[in-house]
């Protein structure tokens, strides 16, 4: 199949879009002006149920919703696109998008590397181990997730955008940083971009074997959303050869797979797009955020994740969606997503519980809901960083009050004194306070009996 992408330019090529209101689509067309908007044909044909509008999940996925913005917020911008006035257009789109938390958890303030004053601009560095990388030419994608938490990516406000061509640059880079041992390759979507470009990041890297390098990932939706990009696109077979250079050089490769819902794996055409990036030796892993009117359906996750396994894929993550862009349209409570994941993760076999979830990817690391516990008749959540910008904090299990209506770590207060230190960094500073009793002096022997 031939890729055509539908935006906000052409939205009304899309036929089916007519089974909606004149109204909806008004507003639809509005939203589209504030969050980026793009589709495809393979999403329009193949995946969504078009006599389920607007409440297909694939839909609601792809689709800009009038509820993902604030009732007022919406009246504002359909009236200025009814206008045609495209200076207000773009004045009203700005103000919106600035209010909706552009760069969650410190992305450009706190992640991006400098070194003799320079910043490394399009690489970010939070955990230890892994390097963030993101390839000028691959940031877009196939389709946009209505979630997405890098929407600032596309919407072209250059001050808010990630992204390098300097291979070298990022080579040198991990040849300084001898922790580093995984590299991530993320977008947008690297695997939008041709495969000779994809090679012109990927071969210095295979040549020089920077550091300790063991491992490349590559963050994809492609098997969702283009399936075609291994299988049948001009250069497929030369990205799959690709693909086997770099498992064939010893290096692992990973596939940082975005499967948001069960329908996007049921294709026959994913079906053989997984098959032959399998058969290079790539290890495909599968993680999504838990999302209201998506999959907020532990019945679902369960049988995603038993498919993924039938697939020899690894499910991976269970996400809280981030707190950026139409987050309260998505939100669930942490309290919900935890009853889902653990309703879901009790019908699976232990080889679909490598999964982890639900997660916060916060300013100060990742974060596991990893219980609702009764401690002397109160209930408290109990939490635990599986991944962490200071790596003492790996591993520690801290409690919070129990909140049914938090939905965020910043929702959240500290159970016990003991646990004010893990609050700290989600602030707008990041600063931990590691040792573990009130006025304990922060040196080296204090964080060692902490932590």
């Amino acid at each position: 199949m031939k890729y055509k992408a539908f935006t906000k330019k052409n939205m009304d090529q899309i036929k089916q879009l007519a089974l909606l209101p004149q109204e909806a689509r008004d507003r639809m067309t509005a939203v589209a002006e504030v969050l980026p908007f793009k589709t495809n044909n393979y999403v329009v044909e193949k995946l969504i149920d078009w006599s389920n509008i607007p409440d297909d999940p694939i839909f609601q996925l792809t689709f800009p919703q009038p509820e993902m913005l604030p009732e007022e917020k919406l009246r504002m911008i359909t009236a200025a696109v009814k206008s045609g006035n495209s200076e207000l257009i773009k004045m009203q789109a700005h103000s919106i998008r600035m209010e909706m938390n552009p760069q969650p958890a410190g992305q450009l303030e706190l992640n991006v590397p400098r070194e003799k004053d320079r910043l490394l601009n399009g690489i970010q560095h939070k955990y230890s181990e892994t390097v963030l990388f993101f390839p000028e030419q691959g940031q877009t994608c196939h389709a946009y997730c209505t979630y997405c938490f890098r929407w600032a990516q596309f919407i072209g406000i250059e001050e808010l955008k990630m992204a390098s061509k300097e291979t070298d640059v990022l080579i040198d880079y991990i040849e300084k940083h001898p922790e580093v041992t995984d590299l991530l390759i993320t977008g947008g979507d690297p695997m939008f971009m041709r495969t000779k470009l994809v090679r012109r990041y990927i071969e210095p890297l295979l040549k020089r074997k920077p550091g300790n390098l063991q491992t490349i990932r590559i963050g994809t939706k492609a098997l969702s959303y283009w399936p075609y990009r291994f299988t049948e696109d001009q250069d497929a077979a030369d990205l799959l050869d690709l693909f086997r250079e770099i498992t064939d050089s010893g290096m692992n490769l990973s596939i940082m797979a975005h499967f948001t819902h069960l329908r996007e794996m049921e294709t026959q055409e994913a079906a053989d797009a997984i098959t032959a990036v399998k058969a290079t030796g790539a290890v495909i892993r599968c993680q999504s955020p838990i999302l209201k009117h998506i999959n907020d359906d532990a019945g679902m996750w369960a049988r995603m994740w038993k498919k993924q396994v039938k697939m020899g894929l690894v499910p991976y993550y269970m996400f809280a969606a981030r707190d950026t862009g139409p987050k309260s349209y998505f939100t669930l409570t942490l309290d919900e997503s935890y009853r889902i994941f653990s309703k879901a993760i009790r019908q699976v076999s232990g080889l679909a519980r490598t999964v982890r979830g639900p997660s916060m990817s916060t300013k100060s690391g990742k974060i596991l809901v990893d219980g609702i516990s009764e401690i002397n008749g109160e209930m408290f959540y109990a939490l635990k960083f599986i991944q962490a910008r200071e790596p003492q904090l790996v591993n520690k299990v801290f409690y919070a009050e129990y909140d049914p209506d938090a939905a965020w770590i910043t929702d959240l207060k500290p159970a016990f004194d003991t646990d004010r230190r893990f609050f700290k960094g989600q602030k707008s500073d990041i600063e931990f306070l590691l040792p573990c009793r009130t006025g304990m002096d922060s040196d080296a022997s204090a964080q060692k009996n902490c932590c």
